[in-house]
């Protein structure tokens, strides 16, 4: 019978037992044999060093109007002066840092990727996100009525 590999195995399990012992074993003794010559011979491949620990984080938050921003509560004290050096502005009145939709894009996109690397370096872990949606209607908070309104008169009962 034809194996897929083109070896012939004969049905008699003695002819077979030769075959494989004169036809297969050498070729796998040659493959060890090469996998055992290339490990001593190629070098290690290089390893990427372990990222930093991250000991704290923070949330930017990407706003509809551009503005990149996280509320200063949420920020680490270490964390400020990096974003002070990518050209986030602190914002009294939002309580906030943002990096202003002034820029372009291209310079925000630099901006915000220089911040990143150095805070990540000093094991400060940022995520980022897309600003909840605001509803485009106002949400009603007042219960629907069913029926006539209190203290309005009932209909008289027919007789």
């Amino acid at each position: 019978m034809d194996e897929p590999n083109g070896i012939a195995v004969p049905d008699d399990p003695g002819r077979a037992a030769a075959q494989i012992t004169r036809r297969v074993l050498p070729r796998y003794t040659q493959a060890l044999n090469a996998v055992r010559r290339n490990a001593l011979h190629q070098p290690d491949p290089p390893h990427r060093p372990a990222a930093p620990e991250v000991t704290e984080s923070f949330t930017l938050i990407w706003y509809p109007d551009g503005v990149v921003g996280a509320p200063s509560a949420s920020v680490p004290a270490d964390a400020r002066i990096v974003l002070y050096g990518c050209y986030f502005q602190y914002s009294p009145h939002e309580a906030a840092f943002v990096l202003p939709a002034s820029y372009s894009t291209e310079v925000r996109a630099l901006l915000l990727q220089s911040a990143v690397r150095q805070l990540t370096a000093q094991g400060i872990g940022v995520n980022f996100r897309h600003a909840a949606p605001t509803p485009s209607r106002p949400i009603s908070t007042a219960a629907p009525t069913l029926g006539a309104p209190p203290g309005a008169r009932q209909p008289a009962a027919r007789r």
